[in-house]
């Protein structure tokens, strides 16, 4: 058996340049909801992904009922929410990998929608921003928004990329 100090590699020329170390994949986690501003942070992530070399994750978040003295009613209506989940995730990869190439990964969640945010990224550490829209509504800017600019901004741990809710197609694909 040989001994690799006998073979010492060559040294790097620009004709056979050393091997460089593979560069990370920013993937762009977009959360999954009903409102108008989904389509824009999606897609901003996608675009900025297509761009960067990254990738998208989508998240679904399904709270918890409180119907815990009914809980066959309540294990109905949890076994209907994740189907929808799953059907609009699924739609969604369809228009990720449209705009990207690749298909995302995709994650159904049961719980607070902001700890679960936080869980996902601290359980996925390829996850490297997150994505969100602004709510166009004179009430703010979303719950989501709100929690991670406010009081649980000490807890993300990964950049935090705020797209305006009222963005066109035409204006995104402009600044990215």
């Amino acid at each position: 058996m040989t001994d690799a100090t006998q073979f010492p590699m060559p040294a790097p020329t620009p004709e056979n340049p050393a091997p460089q170390p593979a560069k990370p994949v920013r993937i762009f986690l977009v959360v999954v909801d009903d409102s108008p501003e989904l389509k824009v942070a999606l897609r901003y992530a996608c675009l900025r992904a297509r761009k960067s070399g990254g990738k998208v994750a989508l998240l679904a978040v399904l709270e918890k009922g409180e119907m815990q003295h009914w809980l066959a009613v309540e294990n109905l209506i949890r076994e209907e929410q994740r189907a929808e989940a799953e059907q609009k995730l699924q739609k969604l990869a369809r228009e990720v990998n449209q705009l990207t190439g690749t298909l995302p990964a995709l994650y159904v969640r049961e719980g607070n929608r902001t700890e679960e945010v936080l869980a996902l990224i601290g359980e996925e550490p390829s996850i490297s921003i997150l994505v969100l829209a602004a709510g166009t509504d004179p009430e703010g800017p979303g719950p989501l928004i709100s929690y991670y600019t406010g009081r649980g901004l000490g807890r993300l741990h990964i950049p935090l990329t705020i797209v305006p809710g009222g963005l066109s197609n035409e204006a995104l694909d402009a600044i990215t």
